[in-house]
């Protein structure tokens, strides 16, 4: 995909600026490329307010967008720099609350010979980096924001992989087995939090067409019922459907956008 952040923002005129008093709050990490930033425009389109994480800086012509309350440049491999995304979050929240809390930053490494990493190939320290941000990054997010999603009644959605649940031909085992965890997460953070008013589930995503997909994924197409790859905004709308009031009742559950894929 040719999008980037700034494709999120809007032409607005200051006379044609919106109201935005009512407006809940949505927060999605990696949201420069891809499902996440399908994900943020998918909300803001529908009048939440934004705040948004990646590494990489936000454009300039992006600060126009009335909805976009703030973009952050966080890394999440590093506990300090997701520690001090929280606090300036916060600071942008103050005493309101958050509706929505988008866990979708996530990471798939290869070996230094191009390789996915497996359980018998490249570095274990990197396992530990793709658990940072996969698995612990999560969870130190809803910890953080806790108080204010549960001001807002709101809803966490963790974004998981159809690798999580079955040998995936190029999905690493240190990808797939955090996402694995990542669900297990979802099904324990959905029983605690929902003492706070807090709904917390997942989407797994299949085959999705993104800049990272690789021309290898094509011969994956005829393993699909649909036969078709998804798009970025099959699974944002997945994803804002969840947090929607229409699925007030839904926690625990881990959604499968994949096209009929995970049935075989």
């Amino acid at each position: 995909m040719s999008e980037t952040l700034s494709d999120i923002a809007p032409d607005l005129s200051p006379d044609l600026s919106p109201d935005l008093s009512g407006a809940k709050t949505c927060i999605v990490t990696g949201a420069s490329r891809g499902i996440g930033h399908s994900t943020a425009r998918y909300f803001r389109d529908r009048g939440w307010k934004i705040i948004t994480c990646s590494r990489d800086e936000a454009p300039p012509e992006c600060q126009r967008d009335p909805y976009w309350t703030a973009h952050i440049p966080t890394d999440l491999f590093d506990p300090e720099s997701v520690k001090s995304f929280i606090g300036q979050a916060q600071e942008y929240l103050g005493d309101g609350p958050l509706h929505a809390l988008v866990n979708n930053a996530g990471w798939s490494p290869k070996s230094e010979f191009k390789e996915r990493l497996g359980c018998l190939n490249g570095d274990i320290d990197a396992w530990q980096q793709v658990f940072e941000l996969n698995f612990f990054a999560p969870l130190r997010l809803a910890r953080g924001f806790a108080a204010a999603l549960h001001k807002g009644k709101g809803a966490i959605v963790n974004v998981t992989s159809i690798a999580g649940h079955s040998i995936h031909p190029f999905a690493g085992s240190a990808y797939s087995t955090s996402k694995a965890a990542l669900s297990a997460l979802t099904r324990e953070m959905a029983a605690e939090f929902a003492a706070l008013g807090v709904r917390v589930n997942a989407v797994a995503p299949g085959e999705i067409e993104t800049a990272m997909l690789s021309p290898e994924y094509e011969m994956l197409v005829p393993r699909i019922p649909m036969h078709r790859l998804g798009k970025p905004e099959d699974v944002a709308s997945t994803i804002f459907a969840l947090c929607s009031d229409q699925f007030g009742y839904v926690t625990g559950t881990e959604v499968f956008v994949t096209g009929g894929q995970h049935l075989y």
